[in-house]
């Protein structure tokens, strides 16, 4: 929200819980005449007066809190002691002057009851206190709570920002590998003269990094997208691996119009073809599928390659920066309603599974 619009509003607040304050006041006020006795006659036009008196003195008070509010805690306290001492005297003292000068008969009376009169207005000047101490409290309270609201939306607006990096990151520092490999191709190609093949590698690869660049990896995508994406990498893939790289795609009618985030599938098949497919001879095959589940989006990747040595609980000759990525990723957007789990594919070869709460775009 932009700074001007965030004081325009702690300005209405403020007004607002000024005009109710002092009116929640004057009418128990009020009340407390009614009870303890009769009112004088148009008291109903001295009450918004002395209210408004009230309300100009703790604007005043206002005024000294902000002026002192960065200096040290006994500063601060001696301000609101003394300057909320002085605002209840002075409150006071303005009512006293206008009730006797509009009910001359009770000043009469007041200078009859003597020492009585001077403890009653000693009386009332302690009450004046306490309400200006009652309002400084509310005020540092008030004032207290909405910096705390502050701190706490800025503080989940950085661990945001700070996920979305971090999210960002995960996922970019997967495209060198892929770049590398992809222009080490295309190199290959046009040293053997391959040209039609390398100009088409080189589309397709440019249709994929514009995919890639153009999502966002907070941004939540269907299955179906996901895999249209999926199958713009698998392109420049097949270019190079031509018939060694065999895929299967199952995606059922529940799944493919279930949410996901973005480019999440990408690594986990660039991860099988490095281990899988490059690594063998007569190269592999990788099978994808989708289901939903009692209410949890199942995605599959499974590979018939070396597999994984479960016991040790990493790719054979280490590696496998996709699927630590992957992990790292969902944790940050799902945190503990996801499970990233990797098995093996009978006979041989790597089957990761993951599962995500189901969602579905309005």
């Amino acid at each position: 929200m932009p700074l001007d619009r965030v004081i325009e509003d702690k300005q209405r607040l403020f007004w607002l819980l000024q005009l109710g304050g002092w009116s929640s006041w004057a009418a128990t006020f009020y009340l407390g005449i009614l009870v303890w006795g009769e009112p004088p006659d148009n008291y109903l036009l001295y009450l918004p007066i002395i209210a408004a008196m009230g309300m100009l003195i703790t604007l005043a008070l206002r005024w000294i809190y902000r002026s002192t509010w960065e200096r040290n805690l006994g500063t601060r306290a001696f301000a609101i002691l003394g300057a909320s001492y002085c605002a209840g005297v002075v409150w006071v003292l303005c009512r006293s002057v206008l009730f006797y000068n509009l009910y001359p008969q009770e000043l009469d009376k007041f200078e009859q009851q003597g020492g009585a009169g001077l403890a009653m207005y000693f009386s009332n000047s302690i009450s004046g206190v306490w309400v200006m101490l009652v309002w400084s409290a509310l005020y540092f309270g008030i004032k207290y709570y909405l910096l705390s609201q502050e701190e706490k939306q800025r503080y989940l607006k950085a661990i945001s920002m700070a996920q979305e990096a971090q999210l960002k990151m995960l996922r970019y520092q997967l495209n060198p590998h892929f770049l590398f490999n992809t222009l080490n191709a295309i190199s290959t190609l046009i040293l053997d003269k391959d040209t039609e093949l390398a100009n088409s590698m080189v589309m397709k690869l440019s249709r994929f990094l514009r995919y890639s660049l153009d999502n966002d990896p907070m941004q939540q995508i269907t299955v179906a997208e996901e895999v249209e994406s999926l199958k713009l990498y698998l392109d420049i893939e097949e270019v190079r691996f031509g018939e060694r790289l065999t895929l299967h795609f199952a995606i059922s009618e529940s799944a493919e119009k279930a949410l996901m985030p973005s480019l999440l599938l990408q690594p986990l098949v660039e991860n099988s073809i490095k281990y899988a497919v490059s690594r063998s001879i007569n190269g592999g095959s990788i099978a994808v599928s989708a289901t939903v589940e009692d209410g949890c989006l199942q995605l599959i990747v499974a590979d018939d390659g070396p597999g994984l040595d479960l016991r040790q609980g990493r790719l054979p000759k280490g590696g496998g920066v996709g699927l630590a990525n992957t992990r790292e990723r969902l944790s940050q957007i799902y945190g503990e309603k996801q499970s990233f789990r990797l098995g093996s594919t009978e006979p041989h070869g790597l089957t990761i599974t993951i599962c995500i709460p189901v969602s579905y775009a309005d």
